[in-house]
């Protein structure tokens, strides 16, 4: 028997070094967010069982996502994926880029299966936008510090999305937040969280988190790639199991179980 669910919030997102030339440039950057093709990273890695969302968790796992028509209509989220490529290779020849005069780039990320896959798609899709990729995996123990001491270009990584705004928003998109790895900082973005975090109205916080996700969108701030389900399988005779809802972490009650064997 097994049971599908989200796998904790966890999305896989692109950092780029923001004080890195080129990467300087928010013009290559909104190109590189434009070269995604969301689907075929949760085709490829979950065999179909994931989600496109925001920096928030879509429903219905999650309960501040943005819904889907507004989703699309956010930069790079275009479903037409040619569409979108025409645009950032247009970006990118403007740049003086092109099929002859490709940027190489190191794409780092952990060592660890969860980042690596996804990571591989990553350099193949950049491909199609001028960007020659070479990875680089990190082991874990120093990926972190790497990352901290902007020790990169560009990036694989995860980060979680809820289950409430205030902890994502503040901190990994807050102005000189320790965890905001790739230096974004919008001022008005930082406004927009203080004042959602204060917002006792459900329905009028949602649109203050919308406007946020707009705004981080339109920045680049980092762009998010997908969201997958996890898989927990066990024998017949297992009885009594409850799965967590919306974690990848094993909370069972293991006094509950027994086996009917």
């Amino acid at each position: 028997m097994c049971e599908l669910a989200p796998d904790g919030g966890i999305n896989r997102n692109l950092i780029v070094n923001r004080d890195k030339p080129p990467f300087d440039n928010p013009e290559l950057r909104h190109a590189m967010a434009l070269s995604l093709d969301r689907k075929a990273f949760i085709d490829i890695i979950s065999e179909g069982q994931g989600e496109i969302g925001g920096v928030l968790q879509p429903a219905p796992a999650g309960l501040w996502g943005m819904p889907p028509d507004q989703l699309k209509q956010l930069p790079g989220y275009d479903p037409d994926v040619q569409k979108n490529r025409t645009q950032a290779r247009n970006i990118m020849e403007k740049l003086g880029y092109g099929p002859d005069k490709r940027l190489k780039i190191k794409v780092s990320t952990r060592d660890l299966p969860p980042f690596r896959d996804p990571a591989v798609i990553l350099i193949d899709q950049l491909k199609e936008v001028y960007f020659d990729g070479e990875l680089e995996t990190v082991d874990t123990t120093l990926y972190f510090p790497k990352i901290l001491r902007k020790d990169y270009t560009v990036g694989l990584n995860n980060s979680e999305s809820g289950p409430d705004p205030d902890p994502i928003l503040d901190r990994l998109y807050g102005c000189g937040s320790s965890t905001n790895w790739n230096g974004y900082c919008n001022p008005e973005v930082d406004k927009l969280i203080e004042q959602q975090s204060i917002e006792a109205d459900p329905g009028q916080r949602k649109q203050l988190v919308w406007a946020i996700e707009r705004k981080l969108a339109a920045d680049g701030a980092r762009p998010i790639i997908f969201y997958s389900r996890d898989g927990t399988c066990w024998q017949p005779w297992v009885k009594g199991l409850t799965i967590m809802v919306n974690s990848l972490h094993n909370g069972n009650r293991m006094e509950d179980v027994w086996l009917d064997k």
